[in-house]
């Protein structure tokens, strides 16, 4: 006999199948149908849902294909008593007065470090000024869904299904080594290079390897704030490396360190791009006193008015220089893939911590990436970027200039944001917030700096996910609200 079951159709962005999937496989779990027990007809369940009974039909079939139902000849579908073998079920509690202290025993406490908060809901937003995400209408998923079609491969499928034991998928060392990091005029060999899971998990990798309590790191400030919390959980001894419209000064503040963090192609936050005869001198500065240049290359191709410089990497001849690099700017963040490029000493290490840590980036995601790059849709996506984020760099700067006079954007030559200094009683982390309420969304600044009375008076507009026609009012309506709050 078949029991009345409250079964709901999940909203999401599969199909009504894919859902319904869903929802029938959570009620078997969860024991809503207990085993041996008749799941509703087909007929039944799509007059309740409002679906075709064919959809709830495949489904049905679908689910004994795969050992969750059994189907009875003119009786229907039940319940598999077997598909929940195996799991041990318990209804234990633990009383909060017995469990260890925690808060004694922890050795590091990363939530207390200060990080950029974004909204949750940005994507609901009308004016979403938010930096550092991709616009889903400039995704070529057509291409990344053919390249995971290969990857799925049954050739492909051999290489990356069984376990590499912490090596990176050939084929994607190949099209790094010879097409992404030539276009930074970087060569490397195969053991110079390492995929990691985005940047900052090369820049953890490098902080573990490279530091500890006694060693002193310069960091860019204002700055970026996750290599500042990376670095910090091992050092305190953290040096302050002014920034001017030219990116990062070389001066005094660089002595007595032995790394320094920098991002050259376009500074974090500010955009500004760092001079050739800065990157020589810089370069010769290192040479001559013997510490070790983290090169961050992110947003390195996205000039508008001139050719993208050298990487340093490029330009270094004492091997003083480890290169990040990532494809979260470019292709997508959620698809955490980067790499580092270093003597093979280092990265032979890196490789051996990264096993023990994570064993290596998932296989097909680096099989599908190689696929992409190989395709040379990799460099018509970012000739796609280019033109488009240039149209947005071009009505976002006249925006300001236009509406918000009384602001003071660094002058910017490329990258996906514009680093704006306001008037110095503007609170923009208060601004930031009334603004959200408004469906606007700007990110304050002080948290790149690394002094904890930091100027308030900063804020960062990005514009990768925000439309080229929405950027003007966006910008009229943050003008407005500016304003209210220096009244």
């Amino acid at each position: 006999m078949r029991r009345e079951i409250l079964l709901n159709l999940p909203s999401g962005d599969g199909t009504i199948q894919a859902r319904l999937r869903a929802a029938l496989t959570a009620a078997i779990v969860d024991g809503q149908f207990p085993p041996g027990e008749a799941v509703p007809s087909c007929r039944n369940l799509a007059k309740r849902l409002g679906v075709a009974r064919n959809t709830v039909a495949l489904t049905y079939q679908g689910l004994v294909d795969e050992g969750f139902l059994i189907a009875r000849e003119r009786s229907g579908y039940y319940v598999n008593g077997e598909i929940l073998d195996g799991r041990v079920r318990s209804d234990r509690t633990i009383s909060p007065e017995s469990q260890p202290s925690w808060t004694r025993r922890l050795k590091l406490w990363p939530s207390t470090q200060r990080n950029i908060e974004k909204p949750r809901e940005w994507r609901k937003c009308p004016y979403p000024f938010i930096y550092g995400q991709a616009d889903p209408a400039l995704f070529p998923l057509p291409l990344w869904r053919d390249c995971s079609r290969q990857a799925l491969g049954r050739l492909s499928v051999e290489n990356w299904v069984s376990d590499s034991y912490g090596r990176d998928d050939p084929e994607l060392i190949d099209e790094v080594r010879m097409r992404v990091l030539p276009r930074r005029g970087v060569r490397a060999r195969e053991d110079e290079i390492l995929i990691t899971l985005g940047a900052q998990n090369a820049l953890y990798l490098l902080s573990m390897l490279l530091l500890d309590a006694r060693t002193t790191i310069g960091l860019e400030d204002p700055g970026y704030v996750d290599a500042r919390n990376i670095f910090r959980l091992r050092t305190a001894r953290v040096k302050r490396l002014p920034v001017d419209e030219q990116g990062v000064v070389i001066g005094a503040a660089l002595q007595g360190c032995d790394y320094v963090y920098l991002t050259p192609s376009h500074q974090s936050p500010t955009t500004a791009i760092l001079p050739l005869d800065r990157r020589h001198a810089m370069l010769a500065r290192a040479a001559a006193r013997r510490f070790v240049i983290i090169e961050d290359d992110y947003e390195a191709e996205i000039n508008y008015v001139s050719e993208p410089t050298s990487a340093l990497k490029a330009l270094d001849t004492h091997g003083h220089v480890v290169y990040v690099g990532s494809f979260s700017k470019s292709v997508a963040p959620g698809l955490r893939l980067g790499y580092m490029v270093g003597p093979a000493a280092l990265i032979a290490e890196a490789r051996a911590l990264r096993r023990l840590v994570l064993r290596q980036p998932p296989a097909n995601n680096q099989r599908t990436m190689a696929l992409f790059l190989a395709g040379g849709h990799y460099d018509a996506l970012l000739h796609r970027l280019h033109r488009v984020f240039h149209e947005r760099w071009q009505a976002l700067g006249a925006a300001l200039a236009q509406h918000l006079p009384e602001v003071e954007p660094v002058r910017s030559s490329g990258g996906t944001s514009y680093w704006v200094r306001g008037p110095e009683r503007l609170d923009a982390g208060a601004l930031a917030h009334t603004a959200l309420a408004h469906g606007l969304v700007i990110e304050p600044g002080a948290i790149h700096f690394l002094s904890d009375d930091a100027p308030r008076n900063y804020f960062r507009l990005g514009f990768s996910s925000i439309p080229v026609e929405r950027i003007e009012p966006g910008v009229k309506l943050l003008a407005g609200l500016l304003r209210v709050q220096l009244e």
